[in-house]
């Protein structure tokens, strides 16, 4: 081929200015997005994950029904003589039992999308960096507020009545949520602490359990050793089941509403730095 013919190739090959200016410089780019925008997008994926593998509802729908059901007539004739007297008393506990368990699942989903290696993706976009993981935390928000719900449906089912009313009972959610949501801090951070979605279980059931089961959820703290009793009242459990317990019979408390209020901003502070950190050396 002469060189006559070979710049008359290369010619032809040549983009126009114009064109690649028309390609490359269409318009002015879109602006960064700010960190609630980019937050509320990655909890809309979370939601999408949940559409798209819906039995991932299962621990918020039958776990929470299995747990009222069980423990409702298990104890009600035990303890108070009536399952549905019992049901008074047990049902905000078991709500708080519930809920905060789930909890546990933020850090799992964290841990999964870190081993699939789609975090290192999410990073490399120009987002505000965090906002991953406290959207992956708003969308299991859904999951706090629709295990809380199918909890109080099988609740005024079997003869639950809260006297403190709708409003009562909303501001009881809006507390349990608000502690969940800062208590999930503490399962994030373990999710990227920690090397799989195993360990991160584990770990969970062995700091949940004792925090649920050794409480005020199922029996009144002045019925237990006094040994056991002093771990119970400092309890954080315990301290969310007063506070819900007195919203739902028309008692509140307002000590213990600023105790759970309080803890919840220390939660955030303390294990949402922590958390922030670990993401940002991963």
């Amino acid at each position: 081929m002469t060189a006559a013919a070979t710049e008359e190739k290369a010619a032809t090959y040549t983009p126009a200015v114009e064109s690649l200016n028309a390609v490359l410089a269409a318009g002015q780019a879109p602006p960064r997005p700010s960190a609630w925008s980019a937050s509320v997008t990655f909890g809309w994926r979370a939601l999408l994950k949940i559409k798209h593998v819906p039995e991932q509802l299962a621990d918020v729908t039958a776990f929470p029904i299995m747990m009222t059901l069980m423990f409702t007539y298990l104890f009600g004739g035990a303890l108070a003589g009536s399952v549905t007297e019992y049901l008074q008393f047990l049902l905000p506990g078991i709500m708080v039992t519930s809920v905060v368990m789930i909890t546990m699942y933020t850090g799992v989903g964290v841990n999964t999308d870190i081993e699939k290696g789609v975090f290192d993706r999410f990073r490399t976009l120009p987002i505000w960096r965090p906002a991953a993981l406290v959207g992956a935390l708003f969308g299991d928000v859904l999951r706090y507020v629709t295990a809380g719900a199918v909890i109080l449906v099988v609740g005024l089912i079997l003869g639950f009545r809260p006297e403190g009313g709708v409003g009562g009972v909303l501001i009881a959610m809006v507390l349990l949520i608000v502690f969940s949501f800062a208590f999930s801090w503490i399962w994030t951070m373990f999710g990227l602490l920690l090397r799989s979605e195993k360990s991160v279980m584990g770990v969970s059931m062995m700091v949940l359990f004792p925090l649920t089961f050794l409480s005020n959820v199922f029996v009144e703290p002045e019925t237990m050793p006094g040994w056991l009793r002093a771990f119970v009242e400092v309890n954080p459990i315990t301290h969310l089941v007063a506070a819900t317990r007195g919203l739902m019979q028309g008692n509140p408390d307002a000590g213990e509403i600023t105790w759970v209020l309080v803890s919840s901003a220390v939660l955030v502070a303390v294990f949402g730095t922590l958390t922030m950190r670990l993401y940002n050396r991963k």
